[in-house]
């Protein structure tokens, strides 16, 4: 029997560079996974001042504090499943930083819910581009029963063609109304009376900021 031996092309200096691109690639995908991880909790998300304003109202509602126990975090709705889609998310996400550094002064309560309403936009159009899949990590459609007699026939009977996203938005930050029907001048009259501001105020500072 004879002794077994290498195809001629693995020579020495191929076999160095297959070792270490193989422990690179470990190494990489290693960190890609705490990267991800980490950018997505909340204390992450939260670094950011303006960020808090979403966490106050996330902690008023069940997605925060359910009898179960269950508590869907930051990354848990808005980052999607899997170390590439995820990175690619933030990746993606890395555009809000650039506003926050080099766009409107968010951390200020008026500026921050003036805009509110295009964030919100956003957010309900990545859903709908990934058919709600974040929302199916901890919903199971042919299990929801509800608390109305009828809650489960319409999810058994009338989803066909929709997303979550589509019936179920402002369940857990603060409520924007649907895009189509969305009126500016009514949400800045609305800012301007909850923060005591003189009228006007809002369209001004909508041009400035």
């Amino acid at each position: 029997m004879g002794k077994l031996r290498a195809p001629v092309f693995i020579t020495r200096h191929v076999l160095i560079a297959l070792v270490v691109g193989g422990v690179g690639g470990v190494l990489f995908m290693a960190f890609l996974l705490e990267f991800d991880h980490y950018t997505s909790t909340n204390e992450f998300c939260t670094t950011c001042h303006s960020m808090t304003y979403a966490d106050d109202t996330y902690r008023q509602t069940v997605h925060y504090d359910s009898a179960s126990g269950v508590r869907a975090s930051c990354g848990d709705c808005h980052v999607s499943e899997g170390v590439f889609a995820a990175t690619w998310d933030h990746a993606i996400g890395s555009k809000d930083l650039f506003k926050q550094l080099f766009g409107p002064d968010y951390d200020d309560p008026v500026i921050n819910t003036l805009h509110l309403p295009e964030a919100a936009f956003a957010a309900r159009k990545w859903f709908k581009a990934r058919d709600s899949a974040t929302c199916m990590r901890c919903h199971t459609q042919e299990a929801i029963q509800g608390k109305r007699a009828d809650t489960a026939a319409i999810h058994r009977e009338e989803t066909e063609g929709k997303s979550c996203i589509d019936c179920h938005y402002n369940l857990v930050h603060r409520k924007v109304p649907d895009e189509s029907t969305f009126k500016r001048e009514a949400w800045n009259r609305m800012v301007e009376e909850e923060f005591a501001l003189e009228p006007g105020t809002a369209e001004r500072l909508m041009r400035t900021h």
